[in-house]
C-alpha cells in the first residue's frame, strides 16, 4: 500500500486547503476533486492503491472537512478558481484531473479554461446536467431546511444513497464524520450554486482527452445523463461499471485506479 502524507496548501490569503498526497515523485501528477460534503478522505481508497506511475493529490475544498470556511464563494466557478490556485500552490505544472460527483463540475471547468495545465480529465459519476432530476430537487428542499448542527440522520441517509453495495465500514464512518463537519450554509450554497449554474455550458470547449466512468446502479444519474457529456466532449470515452452506484471509487477502488493508470499511460505515450 502507498503511504499517504497529510499536508496543507495556502492557495490564497485566508484560504488554506488540506490535502492528501501519495505516490512516487516521478509519477504522473493526478489531482482528485471531491463532491458536495466530501473531503480528501473520499479518495483515500485510491491514494493508498496508486501504482508507481502515478503521484496523487487530493485537496479538500473550501468549507468542507478541515479546510477554511469563507463566508461565501461556493459556486462552481469559485471551486474551479481554487483548483487552479491549488495547482500553483503545490507547483503542479500539468496534471490529470479526476472529478467525482459534483466535483467533476469545477474539474471540467478548469479543463476547458486551462487546457495547457490539464493532461486529461476523468469524470466519475459526474452529472451532465441537473435538470429534470427529481431526486436532486427533493434533496434541495431538504437541504434548504438544514440548520447547524446538521443532523447525523440526514448525513447517514444521504451517504447510504451513494452506493449500491456495502463498502468498508471504516470508510463509511469516516465519510459520515467528514460530512458532519460541513456547516449548513455550505451545504445550501454549494447545492444552490450547482443547481443555478448552466452545467451544459461547463461542458463546452473541453479539448483535453476525457474518460467518463459511471455505475449503472447510480440512483442520481441515468445513462442518458452520461450521454450528454459524451456528446459535448469530442472523443470522450465511457466505462460502465455494472452493479455499481454513484460513488464508483468507493465500491471498486482497485478497478478505478487501474483504469486511471491506463488512461494516464495513454496520455504519456501520445506525448512522446
Amino acid at each position: 500500500m502507498t503511504v499517504i502524507s497529510l499536508k496543507s496548501a495556502q492557495v490564497r490569503e485566508g484560504l488554506t486547503l488540506p490535502y492528501g498526497e501519495a505516490g512516487y515523485p516521478s509519477g504522473t501528477p493526478v489531482v482528485f476533486v471531491h463532491g458536495l460534503a466530501d473531503s480528501w478522505w473520499s479518495f483515500e481508497p485510491l491514494l493508498r492503491r496508486l501504482p508507481a506511475s502515478l503521484h496523487g493529490y487530493a485537496p479538500t475544498q473550501r468549507g468542507h472537512g478541515d479546510a477554511d470556511r469563507p463566508p461565501d464563494g461556493y459556486a462552481p466557478e469559485d471551486f474551479a478558481s481554487d483548483l487552479v490556485d491549488f495547482l500553483d500552490a503545490v507547483d503542479i505544472r500539468r496534471a490529470l484531473l479526476v472529478g467525482s460527483s459534483s466535483g467533476g463540475v469545477p474539474a471540467r471547468m478548469v479543463a476547458g479554461s486551462h487546457p495547457d495545465r490539464i493532461a486529461g480529465l476523468v469524470l466519475i459519476g459526474v452529472p451532465g446536467t441537473l435538470e429534470d432530476k427529481p431526486a436532486v430537487t427533493a434533496m434541495r428542499e431538504t437541504v434548504q431546511g438544514l440548520s447547524d448542527p446538521v443532523p447525523r440522520e440526514f448525513v447517514e441517509e444521504f451517504l447510504a444513497g451513494m452506493v449500491a453495495r456495502p463498502v468498508a465500514r471504516g470508510l463509511m464512518e469516516t465519510m459520515i464524520e467528514e460530512s458532519l463537519k460541513v456547516p449548513a450554509h455550505v451545504w445550501k450554497e454549494t447545492l444552490s450554486g450547482l443547481l443555478e449554474a448552466d452545467l451544459r455550458a461547463t461542458l463546452a470547449g473541453i479539448l483535453v482527452p476525457t474518460l467518463v466512468i459511471w455505475g449503472d446502479q447510480d440512483d442520481f444519474l441515468p445513462r442518458g445523463d452520461q450521454q450528454t457529456i459524451l456528446d459535448a466532449i469530442h472523443g470522450a470515452r465511457l466505462l460502465t461499471y455494472e452493479g455499481v452506484g454513484h460513488v464508483v471509487h468507493w465500491e471498486e477502488p482497485e478497478r478505478v485506479v487501474a483504469d486511471i493508470a491506463a488512461f494516464a499511460a495513454e496520455r504519456s505515450c501520445e506525448a512522446e
